[in-house]
């Protein structure tokens, strides 16, 4: 495409996410790119909303010559086959995470893709400030070799009615899990891209502990990374009010996330070197901390969008290409199974034994009726 020209953008999918999405577009924030159609099972007066033309079947406004690019904003369980679609049909595409319901999934989606043929994930926390100025300080080596992490993240917390809302969710058939899939994959992807993907995973999930669900609600990790260092990943739907707390331990200093502010601390000289050259026998570096802490005030979601056209008309790098979503499935899908085998499970992940454990699970899964539902539910609500 030429800089001049811009997206046409179809949405498939007309929940909270994608009406943010569209409000994005409708209200001008997302530079170079108009929404073209918009896909939903049922015609109602949200889907005449845009006003533009609206297709009850994915796979028709794929064909209809409308769109250059789809964002891909259903279900967890129909993100295959939709994603695979409009991949084979030559379109660009935006996905709301996860990739898939499995690393296989994901995999086989990106075997789609042809090239120049832009294909991005919803990893929109990769813009947050908090985020990108812990990675530039990791990166830069200001911290030294990394020794610990931990990423406490249980302020997720869901009531009952949060999973009986929806025939899909929080199933095996519908999610392919639970919390790890749906809340915490985006502080996996972070945990990794800051971090890195350690070489095994050993885990403990708790499935329906707190709700009346098939899936995982409480997930404790222990990582092991290839130079020795450790980590440690608790996520919950199930604690009121839940903590948020994430932790970078380096032999040069540390980052500390409190859930409110970021603090740098610099040693100097650096732990090791200080422990081996010491006669104090209580003594310690001597540290310095700064609070970091930076404005996070921004549109994550337009700015993904902003980078996902600007790589199909300018050829920009992608912030989160497709590809990326297999680090942190493969980290929730190792979870998983680990907890499953009651074992330390390697990374990257064995994504066709995992596909067979999770394949038994959905063989088993059953997806809400809709009568249950709206018996149970205030249908008049809203919910995310």
């Amino acid at each position: 495409m030429g800089q001049s020209k811009s997206v046409r953008l179809g949405v498939i999918g007309l929940g909270n996410i994608a009406r943010q999405h569209i409000d994005n577009l409708s209200n001008g924030r997302i530079a170079d790119c108009t929404l073209a159609a918009v896909c939903s099972r049922q015609s109602t007066a949200l889907a005449a909303d845009p006003g533009v033309p609206h297709f009850t079947d994915y796979e028709e406004l794929v064909r209809s010559g409308l769109c250059d690019a789809v964002l891909v904003a259903t279900p967890t369980f129909t993100h295959f086959e939709t994603g695979a679609c409009a991949l084979r049909a030559g379109l660009h595409v935006m996905m709301e995470k996860p990739i898939g319901l499995s690393t296989r999934e994901g995999e086989e989606l990106l075997a789609l893709r042809r090239p120049g043929q832009v294909f991005a994930l919803m990893l929109n926390q990769r813009t947050d400030p908090l985020f990108t100025t812990m990675r530039e300080i990791i990166q830069s080596g200001k911290l030294g070799e990394i020794t610990r992490t931990h990423w406490t993240m249980t302020n997720w917390f869901r009531p009952e009615v949060y999973f009986q809302v929806s025939d899909w969710r929080a199933t095996w058939r519908g999610e392919g899990g639970g919390l790890l899939l749906n809340q915490c994959i985006h502080n996996l992807d972070i945990y990794q891209w800051l971090c890195g993907l350690p070489e095994s995973v050993q885990a403990f999930c708790e499935f329906g502990r707190y709700h009346d669900i098939e899936v995982e609600d409480e997930a404790t990790a222990v990582f092991r990374y290839a130079n020795g260092a450790t980590g440690v990943f608790v996520g919950s739907t199930g604690e009121a009010p839940g903590v948020n707390r994430f932790d970078v331990i380096g032999d040069l200093g540390s980052l500390a996330f409190d859930g409110e502010r970021l603090l740098l601390c610099e040693n100097q000289p650096g732990t090791l070197e200080f422990s081996r050259g010491t006669r104090e026998m209580f003594g310690m570096p001597a540290s310095s901390v700064s609070d970091i802490t930076p404005d996070r005030a921004m549109n994550q979601h337009a700015a993904v969008m902003n980078n996902f056209v600007g790589a199909i008309l300018r050829g920009e790098d992608l912030l989160a290409p497709a590809a990326d979503g297999l680090a942190s499935l493969s980290l929730a899908n190792g979870m998983l199974l680990s907890t499953w085998e009651a074992r330390a499970v390697s990374l990257p992940l064995d994504s066709e034994h995992y596909q067979q454990a999770l394949a038994q699970r959905i063989a088993g899964s059953t997806l809400r009726r809709k009568a249950d539902i709206e018996a149970r539910v205030d249908m008049s609500a809203s919910y995310r």
